[in-house]
């Protein structure tokens, strides 16, 4: 008989990915299933072991994928076969989120639990909205209570009358399709009809929207801004400091979708760039970067780099590459001892960095063009150099380096291809709609294009940005309308940019 698994009641947050605790985290990478609802963030699933089973047991008014007794049953089943389960719930599992129900089930039926608490969206939602649910002189208690139960007053679990004459802050979740009932029912029992309120749509994620009112009036507001569950609703004092420390939803780029194009491997840094200030970042690799099937020429020119003056590194995918054919080669970066390094850009010279070396030479201009000029104006004209870069790179540094009276080895350090498991995900996400979309490099532009069959009305249909001219020459080759080249071509002079074109078009 096999060994029982375990179960994670995981509390996955109202909204945003990074709310997740680190136990959260961790029971999530580790399972070999994972249950997950509607509310939880979707964004958390790209975390999950890559032969997960995946089980949807989503939950709206409308529409249930699972039942309450057939989750409890997958849930054992699975943990039975021996397997980790992580129940991936929105909030905290055991704040409205039925944690309770499915922990008994669990015990009666002797599996092993454990359970994460999360953040529930009554504190969560309130805190991105910029509204604290207590407050030294405004409130020292709050009350949370579910709205599901108001379509059956009499029989309802839930003391209105006590909600009303406590004060303090309340916070009423899942009551979304019956707000006038119930903030007529809680002035009806005495809380003040001028009291401040305010609706919160999607809390804590880009598609957070609020809306401010009084007790009398939020039905009313919530009708007339077209605002739909999940909403977290919330009275009190406390509401009207949002007018002076809302922060999450007054970022500069909230509520824009950014599409970015670059290699799965280096996306982070633009990705969490942008995110911190209020994108919601779609990520949809269009290219990655692979070792050479052949490494015999980049193994040689590795093996003898005291021939060369100098190394010049096109960007970190070659730095990267260089050395992991080192590390096989049995050598290290004491290799370049005899050699001067030069590297294209900030992102090159940082990837050297790792690896203890420091860049002998960078230009002021983060380009191709910009290094060859860097070259030129170095009173000691190279000698000799070596050349790392992709497959297709483009012949500017070699070919510049040469007309400097350079003998140059060009060496391919790594292969630059198409990501074909993008197309489904480039469909969607401008089906969805996209705001911004980046492009790094002109292969970045020639493939997010591949991936559309050659329409490039989706991406003209947002803002394009274009690291550098030559990017951008590639994209109007293909009929692509740029609105924005950096000044700086590096990430941080993307981000810059980008936040610079939405400040000044508000």
């Amino acid at each position: 008989m096999s060994k029982t698994g375990i179960v994670y009641l995981v509390g996955a947050g109202p909204g945003d990915p990074g709310l997740i605790t680190l136990n959260g985290l961790d029971a999530l990478q580790r399972s070999d299933v994972v249950v997950f609802d509607r509310l939880a963030p979707a964004g958390l699933l790209k975390y999950a072991k890559a032969n997960a089973e995946l089980i949807s047991a989503a939950k709206s008014p409308a529409n249930v994928a699972l039942t309450q007794a057939e989750i409890n049953d997958v849930l054992i089943d699975r943990a039975r076969e021996g397997k980790s389960v992580c129940r991936l719930k929105g909030g905290d599992p055991f704040v409205f989120g039925r944690g309770g129900e499915e922990a008994i089930a669990l015990s009666d039926a002797q599996v092993p639990f454990t359970v994460v608490p999360g953040i529930s969206s009554a504190i969560g939602a309130a805190a991105y909205a910029g509204i604290p649910v207590t407050h030294r002189g405004l409130a020292s208690s709050v009350t949370v209570v579910t709205g599901s139960e108001m379509q059956d007053p009499p029989n309802s679990g839930v003391n209105w009358e006590a909600v009303a004459k406590t004060g303090g802050t309340a916070v009423v979740l899942m009551g979304a399709s019956r707000i006038e009932e119930i903030t007529s029912t809680l002035i009806s029992h005495g809380r003040r009809a001028d009291e401040p309120a305010a609706a919160v749509q999607q809390g804590t994620s880009t598609e957070q929207r609020t809306i401010t009112s009084t007790l009398s009036g939020i039905a009313t507001g919530v009708q007339n801004a077209g605002l739909t569950a999940p909403i977290a609703l919330v009275i009190g004092e406390v509401v009207a400091l949002r007018e002076r420390i809302s922060w999450f939803d007054t970022r500069p780029l909230f509520g824009k979708r950014i599409l970015v194009t670059r290699a799965r491997s280096q996306v982070s840094r633009l990705a969490s760039g942008l995110t911190e200030l209020g994108a919601e970042v779609v990520e949809c690799p269009v290219i990655k970067s692979t070792s050479m099937e052949d490494t015999t020429e980049l193994d040689a020119s590795l093996a003898n780099l005291n021939q060369y003056e100098w190394v010049a590194f096109a960007s970190p995918n070659g730095v990267n590459q260089a050395f992991e054919r080192m590390d096989h080669l049995g050598l290290d970066a004491r290799a370049f001892a005899s050699c001067k390094i030069a590297a294209v850009g900030p992102a090159t010279v940082a990837a050297l960095k790792t690896h203890g070396i420091d860049a002998d030479l960078t230009p002021d201009a983060f380009t191709a063009e910009g290094l060859v000029g860097a070259f030129r104006a170095n009173s000691d004209k190279p000698k000799n150099a070596v050349v790392f870069r992709s497959d297709i790179g483009r012949e500017t540094i070699p070919k510049g380096l040469r007309q400097l009276g350079a003998d140059v080895t060009e060496v391919a350090a790594y292969r630059t291809v198409a990501e074909e498991q993008s197309a489904a995900n480039a469909h969607s996400a401008f089906q969805e709609g996209i705001d911004v979309v980046t492009f790094t490099s002109s292969s970045t532009v020639k493939n997010l294009r591949h991936l559309l069959e050659g329409d490039v009305t989706p991406i003209n249909n947002g803002v394009v940005v274009c690291m550098g001219p030559v990017t951008a020459s590639t994209a109007e080759s293909f009929g692509i309308e740029v609105d924005i080249i950096p000044e700086e071509q590096s990430i941080p002079g993307i981000i810059a940019a980008i936040r610079s074109y939405f400040e000044f078009a508000d």
